[in-house]
């Protein structure tokens, strides 16, 4: 895949983990007449600047031959338009799954268990979980997935669904031009960096 070119080589490092990197960034202020603490300060800033390290840390690991890391440019777009972060679309591989299944195309649907959650605010340390697909943690024994058409979610996930195999469990970071962008979209805040769990278990 070609990806834009950089205009300073950075060193190869490990990327944070969520919660440590988003503190470095994430303030909160308080109203000036009582103790209230404002939920999503900074919100813009913070998840631009997460968002644009991450992506640049990912392919830094993708080109140095990593497969635990991907970075996918927008379905959509040839490669000479995808020349911004917000154009990608980052994942960590937490399971591979079989690759001789095919992946889905924008016309199918598909079955997904997945939980989605936003980065790290004033009250929600691990991030607000904002919709999830099964209660407590992921088990494949008991998730009931739900059922998409590729062509009706996000842009986000209609990229990373078109690159996903059944049985593939991937970590899914969403840039806020790939999801609900500059709008707020029910208990979503406008320029949300979206982050989810997603394990694709069929298509057709």
């Amino acid at each position: 895949m070609n990806v834009y070119i950089y205009n300073k080589v950075k060193s190869v490092m490990r990327l944070l983990p969520l919660h440590l990197f988003v503190l470095l960034f994430l303030t909160v202020s308080c109203s000036e007449t009582d103790d209230s603490v404002e939920e999503f300060a900074n919100w813009q800033q913070t998840n631009e600047t997460f968002y644009s390290s991450l992506c640049d840390e990912a392919m830094l690991y993708e080109q140095s031959g990593s497969t635990e890391w991907k970075v996918l440019k927008k379905w959509s777009l040839v490669d000479s338009l995808a020349n911004t972060y917000n154009k990608f679309v980052v994942v960590k591989v937490l399971k591979s799954g079989s690759t001789d299944k095919g992946m889905p195309h924008f016309t199918d649907s598909v079955k997904v268990s997945y939980e989605g959650r936003l980065l790290p605010s004033a009250n929600f340390p691990d991030g607000y979980v904002f919709d999830k697909s099964y209660y407590g943690d992921f088990d494949l024994a008991t998730a009931r997935p739900a059922s998409f058409a590729v062509s009706n979610v996000v842009e986000g996930w209609q990229t990373v669904l078109q690159q996903m195999h059944p049985g593939d469990y991937w970590l899914v970071y969403v840039p806020y031009a790939l999801g609900y962008g500059t709008s707020a979209s029910g208990s979503i805040p406008a320029y949300s960096t979206l982050i989810y769990k997603m394990y694709l278990h069929s298509y057709w």
